[in-house]
């Protein structure tokens, strides 16, 4: 598998603090290993479009979706509450 980012997802991304940056990078490899980490808590978010979530930290989420041997990051953002 591998990551596709899209413009959205790459503008929130640098929107982000460092801190939640790096958390991302971690999570993704996490992600690119198995789908099923524990620390990701993956699951399906929109069964109608087809889309995940993904946990970034406590407070922060990231957005995907599964389109043949990719993983394309929608958005990355704080977790409402």
């Amino acid at each position: 598998m591998r990551l596709v980012y899209t413009q959205r997802f790459r503008k929130r991304f640098n929107d982000a603090p460092p801190e939640i940056q790096r958390a991302f990078d971690k999570q993704a490899q996490f992600l690119l290993a198995d789908l099923h980490h524990p620390s990701l808590h993956a699951k399906k978010y929109d069964e109608a479009r087809d889309i995940w979530q993904g946990r970034v930290t406590r407070d922060w989420r990231f957005y995907f979706s599964i389109e043949g041997d990719a993983y394309v990051m929608h958005t990355i953002q704080p977790h409402p509450k």
